[in-house]
């Protein structure tokens, strides 16, 4: 298994990005789960990015709340949404409500012989809404090779 993150449009509806980890599952699932985790890798540092909060609740049925500033932009921006299926250590499914065109994602991590391969899928309601979010970088493909990167970094770091 190679640790490059792969991305590749699957669909006319969803974008899938894959990685491999070198921890297991369920510390790689404590960084998607612990803020303080979290938001140490979530933004990818050379986009100039800084988060003013994070509110996660971990679980099936409960929300999260990301607030982040950017030099560029006058006010912050707030990413919100449910977590619509949540199994420890292996798969987190939430949605991205704070544009009505927001895909529902999904994570899913596999562990073999204490490694885990990560896979992230978008799924868009439709193809006008994917190519939309494509071209404007918005979508998990143009930050996720640098946030894994940095989660990676995290991984390393922790015990």
């Amino acid at each position: 298994m190679s640790s490059e993150t792969t991305t590749e449009r699957v669909s006319d509806v969803e974008l899938v990005v894959t990685r491999r980890f070198d921890a297991p599952a369920r510390i790689v699932f404590e960084a998607w789960r612990r803020p303080e985790l979290f938001q140490r890798w979530w933004t990818p540092k050379s986009f100039g990015i800084t988060v003013i909060s994070c509110e996660l609740d971990v679980r099936t049925g409960g929300s999260y709340r990301l607030v982040l500033s950017h030099p560029a932009a006058p006010e912050p921006m707030t990413f919100f949404g449910r977590y619509l299926e949540v199994t420890p250590p292996s798969r987190i499914v939430w949605t991205n409500e704070e544009e009505p065109n927001g895909p529902v994602t999904t994570v899913t991590l596999e562990e073999q012989d204490g490694k885990t391969r990560l896979t992230l899928s978008e799924r868009y309601p439709t193809k006008e809404a994917l190519d939309e979010s494509l071209a404007a970088g918005a979508s998990g493909a143009g930050a996720a090779p640098e946030q894994f990167n940095q989660l990676d970094q995290v991984l390393q770091d922790l015990p």
